[in-house]
């Protein structure tokens, strides 16, 4: 809303500065009465008709132009383009403001100093705003936190996509401190979690709600900054889709534990925070050899096998650990395999843990 307001009041201000130019010129021929008349029926129609009309004189094929930006290929990046129309605005206002006392300069200088000043003032404000654009997006509009770094430089944002959230482990991730920067969650994922959070099937529901709360909790909670990003693509067919666009279009990686939005950001040379590869790359290393202490909760699938589990989930299929079904064993590992579901660990017996305590 803040972003409108400045542009409703800049087109408003240029229009009020061009009725007041008018005015004065139409008002030479009559009388002082007149001229202040004229002055300030013109300027203050002016100013108001800018004000109403700056939706349709600027806003509207601004954002026009975004989505003809974003949808091609970008000479510039799109915050570089809006820093760049507000200094030239800022240049042109400037030059209307000095345009009457440079016009009375004798002879030809009246002429050619207001030309020399707008030439001036626009080859040092747009080079200025460029070089200054996401600071200077940041005062004026409020979803100037979205707005990536100049071009080539990484982002500081981290995007969240739907699945990351309803996953919930981004949490205990954040809690550890191995994340730095702000993260980021477009609107269109919020749109979708509380699509999801309205379903009539009762499992997609609670997963919905369960995103919600979580990212409430990431809000009040986390050490670091969470924001919500208004930018938009409306030519996207899908989420996924929107998400690696939103992420080229500010450089930065994506946090998912979506298999198929891995591979195709992967594919457009987006970087993905996969929390499935984190856990996994985490899990502490076990050697063929080493014993460890494991309760057998079920029975495997070959006949006098037992499965229990480690503390991270990782599955371990005892051979012969059928017969200490329920009781907590002395173990040793034999094999460890890994597979793309994970890693499953084989091992054999040893005397249950009861019986070593008594000898």
């Amino acid at each position: 809303m803040r972003g409108e307001l400045f542009i409703r009041t800049l087109v408003a201000a240029i229009l009020g500065i061009g009725g007041w130019r008018l005015a004065i010129v139409i008002a030479e021929r009559g009388t002082a009465a007149n001229e202040l008349t004229w002055v300030l029926s013109l300027s203050i129609g002016a100013y108001a008709c800018g004000f109403l009309l700056a939706p349709y004189l600027a806003i509207r094929p601004l954002r026009w132009a975004r989505k003809r930006i974003w949808k091609g290929q970008r000479l510039l990046p799109i915050h570089s383009i809006v820093a760049a129309a507000i200094g030239l605005a800022f240049a042109l206002v400037i030059t209307a403001l000095i345009t009457l006392p440079l016009s009375m300069l004798p002879g030809r200088w009246g002429q050619i100093t207001p030309l020399i000043a707008a030439i001036f003032l626009i080859s040092v404000f747009v080079p200025i705003m460029l070089l200054q654009g996401p600071a200077v997006l940041q005062f004026f509009f409020s979803s100037a936190p979205m707005i990536a770094g100049k071009r080539g430089d990484k982002s500081e944002f981290i995007i969240l996509d739907t699945n990351a959230i309803i996953d919930g482990r981004i949490a205990d991730i954040i809690q550890t401190g191995f994340i730095q920067g702000t993260l980021l969650v477009p609107r269109f994922v919020l749109d979708e979690l509380r699509h999801i959070a309205d379903s009539y099937d009762s499992l997609r529901r609670n997963r919905g709600r369960r995103g919600l709360e979580m990212l409430t909790q990431l809000q009040k909670g986390s050490d670091i900054p969470v924001r919500i990003s208004d930018i938009d693509f409306d030519d996207a067919p899908d989420v996924d889709s929107k998400l690696v666009m939103l992420a080229k279009t500010l450089r930065c990686p994506i946090v998912s534990n979506d298999i198929n939005l891995n591979r195709v950001a992967t594919l457009q040379g987006v970087k993905v925070l996969n929390i499935n590869e984190l856990a996994h790359a985490v899990k502490p290393a076990i050697l063929p050899g080493e014993d460890m202490a494991l309760r057998i909760v079920q029975e495997g699938k070959e006949a006098g096998q037992g499965i229990g589990f480690l503390d991270d989930g990782t599955m371990v299929v005892v051979e012969g650990g059928r017969r200490y079904l329920d009781s907590e064993i002395g173990i040793t590992v034999t094999r460890v395999l890994q597979t793309a579901a994970g890693r499953m660990i084989f091992a054999q017996p040893k005397e249950p843990i009861s019986e070593q305590i008594k000898r």
